[in-house]
């Protein structure tokens, strides 16, 4: 009954101005209106990763739940992990609406929000009383006004420390003046040493390890990925999400939209993040996980993430066109895809057309 409802629902939140289906939705999550999880999910779904066991690979993106208020409630839905944010220190209203534009027929969004968050004060006891649910990464940024980026991350990560599944450094905005000048070498070098350095401090004071995962753009030049891995790998980073959205506008031509400012998610991302995700899982040689965002609104679309390396799936534009019933869809064509080829677990399966992907050029 209760899918039916949404199903009804959803073309009335679209006929709104995005951001406030958004808030509607939310709402909707907090006054526990959600389609529960089936069951248990299969077992060939399981992954590990990130030195923890995900139920199933499929997670929500960061942008989804920027202030952490329904992880819990997207938990219970079936989803293997949730990654709230992005977080900055300090609150900050983001960019001037409007700024998030939908096309529909492209199955795409286009947003320009800018960090738009209530701060990590806010979220940090959200985060601390959803995380018994399972598993909450948390996706922190710099505030657009500071005078010491890398700075505004080693807070973030030293704030979100005891309460977060993982730590996402998200260095990869569009929508933040400068800051994806971070994926630079030399100052994703001295981001990193700094943050496994708050993080040594931690575990000396008796704590976990936390695992750190710098999130890309999709935009990077091919020449560019190498010397990135490779700062990645000697600092030890946990993993590698693959991609944050894209100022190009592959497929869009003509369309009336292309202009608008801010990056491009959905499934016009799809092509260009999944060759990215190839070429990155063979310079690692298979060794750090890496979690597939971008256009992810099918089967056939997760089946090619993890054929092109990657262990861990996010999702958020397709939710938007698709709605909540795309998880089941999701999970039972993946644990059929297992079936089909003989894997025990689907992770057997990860970066298993990784060389073909990495073989395409860039520009589909």
């Amino acid at each position: 009954m209760l899918n039916t409802v949404l199903a009804l629902a959803r073309p009335l939140l679209r006929a709104l101005d995005p951001e406030r289906a958004h808030e509607i939705t939310l709402r909707a999550l907090e006054a526990g209106l959600i389609p529960r999880a089936r069951g248990s999910d299969d077992r060939s779904l399981a992954v590990d990763a990130l030195g923890l066991a995900f139920p199933n690979p499929f997670g929500v993106a960061a942008g989804f739940d920027k202030d952490a208020r329904v992880a819990g409630a997207l938990l219970a839905m079936g989803f293997g992990h949730v990654e709230v944010g992005t977080l900055t220190p300090r609150p900050q209203p983001g960019n001037p609406p409007p700024r998030v534009f939908r096309l529909a027929a492209e199955r795409a969004i286009i947003n320009r929000l800018g960090f738009n968050n209530a701060g990590q004060e806010a979220a940090l006891a959200r985060v601390n009383a959803q995380r018994s649910r399972g598993i909450v990464g948390v996706n922190i940024g710099a505030n657009r006004d500071t005078e010491d980026r890398i700075g505004d991350y080693v807070v973030g990560l030293e704030r979100f420390y005891d309460v977060a599944s993982y730590v996402t450094i998200n260095v990869s905005s569009p929508n933040t003046p400068g800051l994806r000048d971070l994926q630079a070498p030399a100052l994703l070098d001295a981001l990193i040493e700094r943050l496994a350095a708050a993080r040594a401090a931690q575990m000396a004071a008796g704590k976990p390890r936390r695992a750190l995962v710098v999130k890309l753009a999709p935009d990077i030049a091919g020449e560019d990925l190498a010397p990135m891995v490779e700062v990645m790998r000697a600092r030890g980073v946990d993993g590698i999400a693959i991609s944050n959205t894209t100022l190009a506008r592959p497929g869009l031509g003509r369309h009336r939209l292309a202009g608008e400012a801010g990056g491009l998610s959905g499934r016009p991302l799809f092509y260009r993040s999944t060759v990215l995700l190839a070429r990155t899982h063979l310079l690692t040689a298979g060794r750090i996980p890496l979690i597939g965002v971008g256009g992810i609104d099918s089967v056939f679309a997760a089946i090619a993430k993890i054929e092109a390396g990657a262990a861990l799936l996010q999702l958020y534009t397709g939710l938007v066109y698709a709605g909540p019933g795309l998880l089941e869809v999701l999970k039972e064509g993946l644990a059929a895809y297992v079936r089909r080829a003989g894997l025990a677990r689907v992770g057997e399966a990860i970066g298993a057309r990784a060389a073909s992907w990495a073989a395409k050029p860039l520009e589909g």
